[in-house]
C-alpha cells in the first residue's frame, strides 16, 4: 500500500517497515549495473575501474543531436511530377484482361453395386456368428 507523502514513491511492507523507493535511488545511483552493460544505476557510461567516461545527460545529446526534426522530411502525398502524372495516365488506360477462373473437373458419380447380404446368426453355445445354413 502506497503511502502519499509529497510525490515520494513510499511503501509499506507486509511486516509494517515503511520503504522509501526514492531514497533507495539516490543512494545506489553511482551502483555499477549488473551486467555487460558497463552502465551505472543512473545511465552513465563506465570505463575501467568503474569510473563515469561519459555522463547520461551526453549519451541523451549526442543521441538527438543526429536526429532531424520532421519538418525536413518530403511529404508523403506530394503532387506528381509531370513524368510521373504521365506514367499513371498510361497505367490507368491499360487494359487488363479479366481473370479466367479455371474449369474443375466434375466428380464421378459412384457406381452403385449391389450386395448379398448373407444372414447370420449367433452361435447359442459359442457365441460366435455363423452363417444361417450352417
Amino acid at each position: 500500500m502506497a503511502i502519499k507523502n509529497k510525490g515520494r514513491k513510499t511503501y509499506r511492507s507486509m511486516k509494517g517497515k515503511v520503504v522509501d523507493l526514492d531514497l533507495l535511488i539516490k543512494r545506489n545511483e553511482l551502483t555499477p549495473a549488473v551486467g555487460n552493460a558497463r552502465v551505472n544505476a543512473r545511465g552513465d557510461e563506465l570505463g575501467p575501474g568503474g569510473k563515469i567516461v561519459r555522463k547520461r545527460e551526453e549519451i541523451v545529446q549526442d543521441y538527438y543531436k543526429g536526429s532531424e526534426p520532421v519538418e525536413h522530411e518530403q511529404k508523403v502525398a506530394a503532387a506528381p511530377t509531370p513524368q510521373e502524372a504521365k506514367e499513371l495516365a498510361e497505367f490507368d488506360e491499360e487494359v487488363v484482361p479479366p481473370k479466367v477462373e479455371p474449369k474443375r473437373a466434375q466428380p464421378k458419380p459412384a457406381k452403385i453395386v449391389e450386395v448379398e447380404e448373407d444372414e447370420w446368426i449367433e452361435d447359442p453355445e459359442t457365441g460366435d456368428f455363423i452363417r444361417k445354413g450352417d
